[in-house]
C-alpha cells in the first residue's frame, strides 16, 4: 500500500530544526524541489536553492573552476531508486545520488499526509554543530500550495 503517495509533488519548504527549537533553511527559503512516486515503486527527488550560482561553461561535468562547482553543485541535491511503505514511514532505496555517501543506502522517512501537503521527516542527525532534524514539505502537483 503506498498511502496515497503516488504522483508528483513540489517543494514547499526544506526546514532543519535544532535542539533548542530553531528553525533554519539548509539552502534557503526558496528553495525549489520536485518528488516524484510511481505506481511501480520507482522514486527520484531533486531540490535546488533558488539563484544558484551559475558557472559560464556549456559543459556541467568539466566547465568552470574546482570552487565554481562545488559551490554551484552544493546549492542542489537529487537521487533516484525505489520505495515502499510501511505504515506511516516511506523507505528510500537510493540507486544514486548527487551526494556519493547515499547510493545504495535504505532511508527511512516517518511522514504525515494531510490535505494535499506530505511532510517526510529525518531521524535525529548528530552534527558537528549538534543535533538536528528535517522536515520537508511537499505539495501535490496541482493543488494550492
Amino acid at each position: 500500500m503506498t498511502k496515497g503517495l503516488i504522483g508528483c509533488w513540489d517543494l514547499i519548504a526544506w526546514q532543519r530544526k535544532d535542539a533548542a527549537g530553531s528553525i533554519t533553511y539548509p539552502i534557503g527559503e526558496h528553495a525549489v524541489g520536485s518528488l516524484i512516486y510511481t505506481h511501480d515503486g520507482n522514486m527520484a527527488v531533486q531540490i535546488a536553492a533558488a539563484n544558484r550560482p551559475t558557472i559560464d561553461t556549456g559543459d556541467p561535468l568539466n566547465g568552470g573552476t574546482v570552487e565554481e562547482r562545488a559551490t554551484a553543485y552544493s546549492t542542489c541535491l537529487a537521487y533516484f531508486g525505489t520505495f515502499e511503505v510501511n505504515g506511516d514511514e516511506v523507505v528510500h532505496h537510493i540507486t544514486a545520488s548527487l551526494f556519493p555517501g547515499w547510493t545504495g543506502q535504505r532511508q527511512v522517512r516517518p511522514f504525515t499526509l494531510v490535505d494535499h501537503i506530505l511532510t517526510l521527516h529525518t531521524p535525529v542527525q548528530h552534527l558537528p554543530s549538534g543535533d538536528v532534524t528535517n522536515a520537508l514539505s511537499w505539495s501535490r502537483r496541482g493543488h494550492v500550495k
